[in-house]
């Protein structure tokens, strides 16, 4: 359940805005898509890829870092245009299968933010998901990096293939995507189970129908191979990158496989590689209990709490909330949704968790839900999914999440578990979550396998490369972060002692400092650094 900077991003400045209202206003007409922008043009599935031998048809450049056989992709020229106001976009082309290079080729959108100064060099940023946009991420570089990077790096994003406007995976249509998050998420009777299934079913079906060529070629191993031809392409002998959150993963997985081209990289809201998924969901399940205590706490020291005014009262009464909507969904004004389930319920708490400007939102939604009216709660969920009012969905994230966490985290040891058992594990970590975070997804479904995979993350031989973990981050628990410092020889920790998802940007001088001194000049703050 990664949900990507860029949609948190633009959760707050939404949320932000929301922070004056007065409880009872009403939002449902609001457009919460805040982050939508025109559409670029989109290079299709992978069934309709090139399959020129070369990228552009010409003879290519002679690169002496091109591994054999991709001699095509590196150094290849990249055709910036004018786009989306002060932007420049252009195209990568990257191999569909690496096993097989001389096959289909797929077109990977890119947008520039070019350096306020003199460049010393491009700055790659991914916002995590894995789905979310990385050319949407970079056209909020003001709000990404600070002005001191932006001067001196043309901030650069990519959509990862398979993602918005790269190749997309578009597995259900819009409708069907509704009815797949506001679908009953702790199914209880045999009926229930039987009918959550065949749902994860449908979905993984679809997308082999849909998407036969790029669903096996998704994995964040290819992305991280891709990125290597993005960095000769950029014309960078080594790659600065500042990955959020599932990009800590990708960024991870790049210095594993080039680490003699890491340069200055950034890992915020790290992700341990070496963790199954069962591992993963229960570190989230904690790491959510951790944030809604924290959360829970902060609104009855406010006074006036509407969950109430003991800490523990007030903790039982969220799940008591979430089943009440599961027997009594609540009505919803202005959204083609017309009730908040109890799935739709989940998605706009949990969206709250990721930022504490999102805390005061939340509270005026359960106000207005307990006066039987869901729609503030369904405004949030709606930024969790980025969804508008209209049904309609700003890229294919929350599609384009299973894809990729499919191949990287197939279904493995959770199949040789009883679900009582492993329900009781994640109830045990977080009574208020643990039921939601150990439900079954597509992956027992999925029809295809990573091709390649990596057992030895320590990237050995890197330069340094900075981690950073926020102590009560829901989404990316602290303690991956001390786990990857540990895990790459280079790592280098810096802890942030606060709430939400991430830190840089978003935290105190003591982050901001740190990480822009060794963006820009190279300085290596201190390992254990404690912000």
């Amino acid at each position: 359940m990664h949900t990507p900077r860029t949609r948190l991003i633009a959760a707050a400045a939404s949320l932000a805005l929301l922070a004056g209202c007065q409880q009872g206003d009403d939002p449902g007409d609001a457009n919460p898509d805040s982050t939508s922008t025109d559409e670029a043009q989109e290079s299709g599935q992978a069934d309709d890829a090139s399959t020129s031998a070369g990228p552009d048809g010409a003879a290519p450049p002679v690169v002496e870092d091109a591994p054999e056989g991709l001699e095509d992709f590196y150094g290849q020229d990249l055709e910036w245009s004018s786009c989306e106001g002060s932007f420049e976009c252009a195209e990568l082309a990257v191999p569909l299968d690496y096993q097989d290079p001389g096959g289909a080729t797929i077109e990977l959108a890119l947008l520039r933010s070019p350096a306020v100064g003199q460049a010393q060099g491009s700055l790659v940023l991914n916002p995590g998901g894995p789905g979310a946009s990385g050319v949407d991420y970079a056209m909020l570089a003001p709000m990404v990096v600070s002005a001191q990077v932006r001067e001196v790096y043309d901030a650069v994003g990519f959509d990862p293939r398979g993602v918005g406007r790269s190749a997309p995976i578009q597995c259900f249509t819009d409708e069907q995507m509704d009815t797949l998050l506001g679908a009953d998420p702790t199914p209880e009777t045999p009926e229930e189970q039987e009918a959550s299934q065949e749902l994860m079913q449908e979905f993984a079906a679809a997308c082999a129908e849909n998407a036969p060529d790029l669903v096996g070629h998704v994995s964040t191993v290819e992305a991280a191979r891709d990125m290597d031809i993005l960095r000769s392409a950029l014309g960078d002998d080594q790659l600065a990158y500042l990955g959020a959150s599932y990009g800590t993963f990708l960024g991870t997985t790049y210095s594993t496989l080039f680490p003699e081209r890491v340069g200055r990289l950034v890992l915020d809201g790290a992700i341990d590689p070496t963790i199954s998924g069962l591992e993963m969901g229960l570190g989230q399940a904690e790491g959510f209990e951790r944030a809604t205590r924290a959360y829970v706490e902060d609104c009855v020291a406010g006074g006036d709490c509407p969950l109430g005014d003991d800490v523990e009262a007030a903790m039982a009464a969220i799940p008591d909330f979430l089943d009440e909507l599961d027997a009594n969904p609540l009505p919803v004004r202005g959204d083609v949704v017309e009730e908040l389930t109890e799935g739709w319920g989940m998605y706009g708490i949990i969206v709250a968790m990721y930022d504490q400007a999102g805390w005061p939102i939340l509270s005026q939604a359960f106000a207005q839900a307990q006066q039987g009216d869901g729609t503030m709660m369904m405004f949030l969920a709606n930024l969790y999914a980025s969804r508008s009012s209209d049904g309609s969905y700003d890229g294919n994230g929350m599609q384009a999440i299973y894809a990729v966490n499919c191949l990287d985290r197939p279904a493995g040891e959770e199949e040789d578990l009883d679900r009582e058992s492993v329900l009781e594990q994640f109830e045990q970590v977080s009574p208020s979550w643990g039921r939601y975070l150990a439900g079954e997804g597509a992956c027992q479904y999925w029809p295809a396998q990573a091709q390649e995979t990596i057992e030895d993350y320590s990237a050995a031989g890197a330069d340094p490369i900075l981690v950073i973990g926020t102590t009560r981050d829901p989404a990316t628990p602290y303690e991956w972060a001390v786990s990857l410092a540990d895990i790459l020889d280079p790592g280098v920790l810096i802890s942030y002692d606060g709430d939400g998802h991430t830190a840089y940007g978003r935290s105190n001088d003591c982050v901001q400092d740190a990480v822009d001194s060794y963006l820009i000049e190279g300085s290596v703050p201190e390992d254990g650094l404690s912000c």
